[in-house]
């Protein structure tokens, strides 16, 4: 049994080694890099085990990895300091332009996509003869809707596009990821009830007015004070040390309330990246608070990826589904689609759009680590591990197909 200490120094050495090595040789946008080795050594691996089960070299990085609680690791510790680093990087006022179709597509492409997909990968599992509850296809597509900030940001650094249609993108996967989460918990709690539980259509509004709005309210309250202690002293390190506290106060703060920690860091990060960096702080002060932030997400990134990859030793997908899994990947596609096109077209009759905004919208919809962790957060049901396979699936395509092809779509589609 490894010690918390040797787990991350583990992970630290392995995503350092592989970095190196991806931008030594293989050279591929340093995210996807990292994925793709990961992957390639769990599948090494596991054919080692298969050839030689004798080593034991497989059971003991299974057993180490398998220490690692993926879901609170993600959603209850890097996703708060992501979440933050990219929205301190988002132009606010470039973002407010756009509020329109952010908001729509965050909220209700969220909800149409969730149950565009639900309702297809029920057909979809019916049809190959895997059979699902109805709700619990809903739980997929609660969850696989929302693209990743974390993905999506990552994957704008590797283009160059429009900044109305940046900010679109950017803005829409940072409030999509907190509605989604809300979405999913509504949607999970329904499915627990459709399986002998107590289902209240009020308390279900009631969470989601709860934790969205509230996460919100809390976040900007909580940015607002911290913007105004860092307006009345000029030193770089408290100032950056200020915002260490307040990414993770805050989100365990709604932890502990029940509402969104996600929006909550949004919106804190949209406040201090712009009106704080404008008024509070002296130019040394956001040089190194931004240079420090952007190194929080370098570093970070890097170990969610990998830790994407190397999750597929330890957990459950199973081969028989595969079929189910493949036609899972056009039918999110289509959702995607469908969530973008119908609020452009609408916002068109009254509002100028760039050329090439729905096909980048939708093809730069990628999926990451959320969408798994979600899964793995779900309870011991007959339907998890379909739901499993189909999310690794969309989720592997999305981050290093649509990620190493969507310069292609821009060059093609925008010009």
């Amino acid at each position: 049994m490894l010690t918390l200490f040797e787990i991350i120094a583990l992970i630290l050495v392995v995503s350092a080694c592989l970095s190196w090595f991806n931008n030594a040789f293989i050279k591929l946008p340093h995210t996807i890099g990292l994925l793709v080795m990961a992957l390639v050594t769990s599948f090494l691996l596991l054919g080692l085990e298969a050839l030689l089960p004798q080593l034991g070299v497989t059971d003991a990085v299974q057993a180490a990895i398998g220490q690692i609680d993926f879901f609170e690791t993600v959603m209850n510790g890097m996703l708060a300091f992501l979440l933050f680093a990219g929205a301190l990087h988002v132009n606010l006022n470039l973002m407010r332009a756009q509020k329109w179709p952010i908001g729509l597509m965050a909220t209700f492409g969220v909800v149409l996509s969730t149950f565009i997909v639900g309702t297809l990968f029920y057909f979809a599992a019916s049809l190959f003869g895997v059979p699902i509850s109805f709700a619990w296809a809903l739980v997929f597509g609660a969850l696989i809707s929302p693209t990743d900030p974390v993905a999506v940001l990552s994957l704008l650094k590797s283009v160059t596009i429009p900044d109305t249609l940046e900010a679109k993108i950017a803005g829409e996967s940072l409030f999509n990821d907190g509605v989604g989460v809300v979405v999913f918990t509504i949607i999970v709690a329904v499915a627990v009830g459709a399986d002998g539980g107590h289902i209240d259509p009020l308390h279900i509004a009631e969470l989601f007015f709860v934790e969205a709005v509230g996460g919100a309210v809390l976040g900007f309250v909580v940015g607002y004070l911290v913007y105004k202690m860092m307006a009345k002293i000029d030193h770089e390190m408290v100032e950056v040390l200020l915002t260490l506290g307040l990414v993770a106060g805050v989100y365990a703060l709604c932890l502990r309330l029940h509402l969104s920690g996600p929006i909550a860091v949004v919106v804190a990060g949209l406040f201090i990246g712009n009106r704080g960096a404008e008024r509070a702080m002296s130019e040394d002060t956001r040089d190194a608070l931004f240079s420090f932030w952007e190194m929080i997400d370098e570093i970070l990134n890097s170990v969610l990826f990998l830790l994407i990859g190397l999750e597929t030793l330890v957990i459950q997908i199973d081969p028989s589904f595969a079929w189910v899994a493949v036609a899972t990947i056009p039918i999110v596609l289509f959702a995607r689609f469908a969530a973008v096109s119908i609020p452009i077209v609408t916002l068109s009759l009254g509002f100028a759009f760039s050329r090439g905004v729905i096909p980048v919208l939708t093809w730069g919809g990628v999926r990451g680590g959320i969408s798994v962790a979600l899964a793995l957060s779900l309870p011991a049901v007959a339907a998890k591990p379909l739901i499993m396979t189909a999310t690794y699936a969309v989720v592997i395509f999305s981050i290093i197909v649509q990620g190493l092809t969507i310069k292609t779509v821009v060059r093609r589609t925008v010009g």
